[in-house]
């Protein structure tokens, strides 16, 4: 796991990347000691799993580096067309499939702006964005669901 505290005195670019690094690392981790029906359990009204949380966080990831940076199409990278579907696993997926899907989604956008300065502007939305703000972004959606995951595993942990 990347350490934001080793990196305190840092230039801007290594710091924020130590925080996205972190949470990447946490997200792909929720899964973790769970078994396949804990992942996809249920405990909110809404679609939200664990194995869905992941699911999810490689969706936005996707969205924001294959098509924020690159310009393609979610047809072209094979992602559901809405957020709500990106929550779904389906049946054929397992904890060990969406973690590595993750993770080799994680690594396309490591690459995606390994060649760009914080100020450079991508425009695949359609619009103007600084690296620095879609990491930014990135960093939030990532700690956001963090956050809801933690509450789940404690959940799921404590009932068994």
């Amino acid at each position: 796991m990347s350490d934001p505290f080793a990196v305190m005195v840092g230039d801007e670019r290594t710091q924020l990347t130590a925080f996205v690094e972190e949470y990447r690392t946490l997200i792909a981790g929720l899964l973790d000691g769970l078994t396949e029906e804990q992942a996809r359990r249920r405990l909110v009204p809404a679609a939200t799993t664990l194995l869905g949380l992941v699911r999810h966080a490689a969706f936005m990831e996707t969205v924001w580096f294959g098509i924020g940076v690159h310009g393609a199409t979610r047809a072209e990278l094979g992602i559901p067309e809405t957020v709500e579907e990106s929550f779904l696993p389906r049946d054929d997926e397992t904890i060990g499939s969406v973690r590595d899907h993750y993770l080799r989604v994680c690594e396309r956008s490591r690459d995606a702006v390994a060649g760009l300065a914080l100020d450079d502007t991508v425009t695949g939305r359609g619009y103007p964005i600084t690296v620095r703000w879609l990491l930014l972004q990135v960093l939030r959606e990532l700690a956001h669901h963090c956050g809801h995951a933690d509450i789940l595993r404690e959940q799921i942990l404590a009932a068994g």
